[in-house]
């Protein structure tokens, strides 16, 4: 039974309004900022660029399915703790501030597919599940940082002032002062990894 032209048209331009109706709901720019609020959230599309700025704290940095950016944190409710994310089309700024110093835990989700640029002066971040260029740098403490398939990437380096450096993904390990290593890869992502003094493990 053949198809009439009209109801192809009309199946054609209903496919093609849903299709633009999901990307608008995946991408919307705008600020939101909240304090005593936790989590917060903004709709991101996957395959773009998230920058961080995060106060000193306990961190876990997770690839998710799911197309936004969400912060949440422990304890739940402090006055001080303020969450910022800005979203201009395929970029996501997220900035942390007023942190309590002790015992505090946050817990960042971004998309799957993201490239990342995170700083954080002081504490324990471990970031696993996500696919892109990773560009992270800490002062003092403790990053881990699970990094997939080493053949994704192209240029890698990573050091520390002081302290360890073990990255088994590239079957390096140092420890001492001033410990470094760049290797260039196959593949098409980007890896930095620096922590100022303490213990840095890529793996």
């Amino acid at each position: 039974m053949k198809t009439s032209p009209i109801k192809g048209c009309l199946f054609v331009l209903l496919t093609l309004t849903s299709s633009l109706l999901s990307a608008q709901d995946s991408k919307v720019d705008g600020t939101i900022e909240e304090v005593n609020q936790s989590p917060v959230e903004a709709k991101f599309a996957s395959g773009g660029k998230v920058r961080m700025d995060l106060c000193p704290s306990a961190v876990e940095l997770i690839g998710r399915d799911d197309n936004r950016v969400r912060v949440s944190y422990f304890p739940e409710h402090d006055e001080n703790v303020k969450v910022r994310i800005d979203v201009f089309g395929d970029r996501a700024d997220l900035r942390v501030s007023g942190c309590p110093h002790n015992n505090f835990q946050m817990t960042v989700e971004v998309p799957k597919s993201s490239d990342l640029y995170v700083r954080m002066f002081a504490g324990q971040m471990d970031l696993w599940g996500i696919t892109g260029d990773k560009d992270v740098e800490m002062y003092a403490g403790q990053l881990t940082m699970d990094v997939g398939d080493p053949k994704d990437y192209g240029q890698v380096t990573a050091s520390v002032l002081s302290g360890d450096l073990e990255a088994t993904a590239f079957n390096v390990s140092k420890g001492g002062l001033f410990r470094s290593f760049a290797q260039t890869g196959p593949g098409k992502y980007r890896l930095h990894a620096h922590v100022g003094a303490g213990q840095l493990e890529i793996r």
